[in-house]
């Protein structure tokens, strides 16, 4: 069994090579959850259904969100009435949010909630909310704070950030199935997504890092000398006081990583990383380092 921590592109890339080298029934995903909003009466879990649509075939891979083929003819005409809808939902996208915000507004929870979507898509992989706590990531630019999500999408990551922080300030517990899924995985692993805003919500969730310093750990870098593979990253590592590079990932990663993989290309040192081809700019690229990570990993469990 192989447990990986998601969110965002990065790590959803990488787990589309895995699934060439085992069962989806083998993998158990912890996804981060300080991105959901719930927006035009529907909740947005961005993260989790990057998830669920790759493992229930239907990810747009063009974009690394929302559903291949998907209209958006909903989207049009709330503008059109004058809803301040900043984020381009598709039709079938918005059905999964409406569902979702229907079966939690029922009281069920979002573990719960996401375990009756995946069923109904047939997906057979662990699908696991890395809290049923609501959190969010918040951006301080100027003086004021805005969600993540309005930061990225409505102001285009063009605003310049102060500083970052998670409402409740409190760390939400990790769920039991989180904390299980860890445990009693062979390896866990950290794909190359945004450390601040797609795995650090993941490792301050109650018992993480402490079940993950029992556990094997593979890290994979989002960097290539200080310029990540996509996104805000750079400027959100240097809102938390890290350095924009692998460097200050691994600092970020340390006490609980075993193996941390940065790309062949890199020019910033990491003690004692392995280096790989980590720009996973096609399917076949996604399934090299995959193999690669798992070959690591028999040597380790032999």
């Amino acid at each position: 069994m192989i447990t990986l921590l998601s969110g965002g592109t990065g790590t959803p890339k990488l787990l589309r090579g895995i699934r060439c080298h085992t069962g989806d029934q083998k993998i158990n995903v912890v996804v981060n959850t300080a991105e959901d909003v719930w927006i035009s009466g529907a909740h947005l879990s961005p993260d989790i259904d990057t998830v669920m649509y790759l493992f229930a075939g239907i990810l747009n891979t063009d974009t690394w969100w929302g559903i291949t083929g998907d209209t958006f003819l909903t989207h049009k005409a709330l503008l059109d009435l004058g809803t301040d809808e900043y984020i381009a939902i598709g039709d079938r996208d918005r059905a999964v949010q409406i569902a979702r915000a229907d079966l939690l507004t029922r009281g069920k929870s979002l573990t719960e909630a996401t375990t009756i979507l995946c069923r109904k898509m047939g997906i057979k992989a662990g699908v696991l909310p890395m809290t049923d706590s609501p959190v969010a990531t918040m951006v301080r630019s100027s003086g004021e704070y805005v969600h993540f999500q309005e930061y990225w999408v409505r102001c285009k990551g063009s605003i310049p950030i102060d500083a970052v922080k998670r409402v409740p300030e409190s760390p939400p517990p990790a769920t039991e199935d989180v904390i299980r899924a860890i445990v009693e995985a062979d390896a866990v692993i950290i794909g190359p997504s945004n450390p601040v805003t797609s795995i650090l919500p993941i490792l301050e969730c109650q018992g993480v890092r402490e079940a993950l310093r029992e556990q094997y750990v593979v890290a994979v870098s989002p960097f290539i000398g200080q310029a990540p593979f996509s996104g805000p990253a750079g400027e959100l590592m240097k809102a938390k006081g890290f350095s924009p590079s692998s460097l200050g990932t691994w600092e970020l990663y340390r006490d609980f990583t075993d193996l941390f993989v940065q790309d062949d290309r890199d020019t910033v040192t990491v003690p004692g990383a392995t280096r790989l081809d980590t720009m996973m700019t096609s399917e076949k690229k996604s399934k090299d380092l995959a193999e690669w990570i798992f070959q690591l990993i028999e040597v380790h469990n032999r």
